[in-house]
């Protein structure tokens, strides 16, 4: 794809961010980011659709979690090697064609493979981070990636909400017809308005995917920070992989009733700039360190879930916050440790959550089938005591 456009520095020491690119990346992470989540409220419908139980439904989000991992992996670092913009469009073009075949999948198998290619290209996120903190001055920095952010958590709340809208209406191929959509109009519009992004190494594919390691194993505050967020986000991709099953077999609910529940389950959205901001005042400790006794209460509400719908709808809310909170704080850290490998740091930081999105996916669905609700929580909690752990160590280096 010819590029003809003024390339962007990779970072500066003073902001470099308009006004309309920074409209631009947050648009781009609201579109592409809540496609991630198009399957959950409508995971119910699909397993009768295929006729099968919650534990074969689950490999679905299972697979686009695993997905997202695999592109964090070997798809995010090329960032550093190659021309952001032409990444991001060739990941975007893909995805709509992917979105495609699942709105006209004929089996759960072609389902799950697809699944598996979507999770892949939207890790073009990734890129959205290392652009803006780049052309960031480091005193904004958590707010600007706060803002990114923010546009991120309010797509997962417009694609749930309506995915299952759609869903419940017009059945659940259109919600993928309809994010099938939304990102061809997108793609004109980055196509059209998105700058380049200079390259910041010049290292061989292999050397690159090889240097990821050198840098997790150089950086222990990297690889604690990764893995505070890897055992909190066992819970959060687990919660959101059996929160449609769980609302059907527990309280006879559907697609429609699973969307609205991305509202309270947005709440993270409210603390994502502030959080930020907080970042840029006192440091990341207090600000995880906090949001992960958030996320702790929240496991505490969502056990009486089983019983009473409003436990979903407080539990929802108050993870979210705690999740965001984390994510904001512990992701403006990892994007500081090194300027030259900015994709690269965030590869490790995102492989870690994602990691533990698709490890809470598959246990918690494979938990619901076989021991039902309250041994779902319990592996929430476990994951958030490990993570509160990783913080202790992390403030002991210190």
């Amino acid at each position: 794809m010819t590029n003809t456009r003024p390339h962007l520095p990779a970072h500066t020491g003073k902001s470099g961010l308009t006004r309309g690119l920074m409209l631009l990346l947050a648009a781009t992470g609201f579109c592409v980011g809540g496609v991630m989540h198009v399957h959950s409220p409508v995971l119910g419908a699909m397993a009768q659709d295929f006729g099968v139980n919650t534990a074969a439904i689950g490999w679905v989000a299972t697979l686009t979690f695993a997905g997202y991992f695999a592109g964090l992996i070997f798809i995010v670092p090329i960032g550093d090697r190659v021309d952001k913009r032409t990444l991001i469009l060739s990941q975007l073009t893909v995805l709509i064609l992917i979105n495609v075949v699942l709105a006209t999948a004929a089996s759960l198998t072609v389902m799950i493979a697809g699944s598996f290619v979507l999770g892949a290209c939207v890790c073009l996120t990734q890129n959205l981070v290392p652009i803006a903190v780049g052309l960031s001055h480091p005193s904004e920095r958590g707010r600007v990636v706060g803002t990114v952010l923010m546009a991120m958590f309010l797509g997962f709340l417009f694609n749930r909400l309506a995915s299952g809208l759609i869903g419940e209406y017009f059945g659940w191929r259109w919600s993928f017809a309809f994010a099938a959509l939304v990102l061809f109009i997108l793609a004109i519009a980055l196509y059209s308005k998105l700058p380049s992004a200079a390259s910041t190494t010049t290292m061989g594919y292999f050397s690159l995917l090889l240097s990821v390691w050198s840098l997790l194993r150089s950086s222990r505050g990297l690889r604690l920070t990764s893995a505070t967020q890897f055992f909190l986000a066992i819970g959060y991709g687990g919660f959101w992989a059996t929160l449609a099953p769980m609302l059907l077999m527990l309280h006879g609910m559907g697609p429609a009733q699973a969307g609205l529940m991305a509202i309270p389950g947005a709440a993270g959205v409210l603390v994502s700039r502030p959080a930020g901001r907080w970042m840029d005042k006192s440091g990341a400790m207090p600000v995880v360190v906090t949001s992960i006794f958030v996320f702790i209460a929240s496991l505490l509400i969502l056990g009486f879930a089983q019983w009473w719908i409003g436990a979903v709808i407080i539990g929802a809310a108050v993870m979210d916050c705690g999740i965001r909170g984390a994510i904001v704080a512990n992701q403006t850290l990892v994007a500081g440790v090194d300027a030259e490998a900015r994709n690269r740091s965030n590869t490790i930081f995102g492989a870690h959550n994602w990691g533990g999105n698709t490890v809470g996916a598959f246990l918690a669905s494979m938990t619901l089938a076989n021991w039902g609700w309250i041994a779902v929580c319990s592996i929430f909690a476990a994951g958030a005591l490990v993570a509160l752990v990783m913080q202790w160590r992390l403030a002991m280096k210190r």
